[in-house]
């Protein structure tokens, strides 16, 4: 959240002397504005009350589980207002390709079951497998990897993607 800095604060940056020229203004109306700057490692996505452009600025942080994520995010984006290269984006926030495919998959797997899917036609549409009997398919572990897709996609569903957000 960008904040009218306190008047200690007389040497902080004005939002007048900032780099904004990739930057997107959404102002709902009666909502809080939200500016998303533009990068290539990672966009920065900023709520902003209505701020006067002369005023000096600064960054409010709650003081959470989440801090230290929250502060690695405001020294990157520090560096790109600044005109530096912001950098990747904090470790708990970047996917790694694999975590990637498996969100992917659970998303797959949870429309497919939604649906009305069995778990072997979702992993024969997800892994490509095809089975040639029902023995082989009730022992296999593409089979409990198929329903542990679905079952995580549904706590994501319900409230873990949190967690995601979190860097958890």
């Amino acid at each position: 959240m960008l904040e009218a800095a306190p008047s200690a604060f007389r040497t902080a940056r004005r939002l007048e002397q900032l780099d904004l020229t990739h930057a997107t203004l959404h102002a709902p109306p009666g909502g809080d504005s939200a500016i998303v700057l533009a990068d290539p490692d990672g966009d920065h996505h900023l709520v902003a009350d209505a701020i006067d452009p002369a005023q000096p600025l600064a960054v409010l942080l709650p003081l959470d589980d989440s801090f230290h994520i929250r502060a690695e995010a405001a020294l990157r984006f520090q560096r790109r207002l600044f005109g530096r290269a912001a950098g990747p984006l904090p470790r708990a926030l970047a996917l790694t390709p694999r975590h990637r495919q498996r969100l992917v998959r659970m998303v797959r797997a949870l429309d497919g079951r939604s649906a009305g899917a069995t778990y072997r036609e979702i992993a024969g549409v997800l892994f490509d497998t095809p089975w040639h009997s029902a023995t082989e398919w009730k022992t296999s572990s593409i089979r409990a990897q198929t329903i542990r897709l679905v079952r995580d996609a549904g706590t994501m569903v319900r409230g873990g993607y949190l967690r995601l957000l979190a860097g958890r």
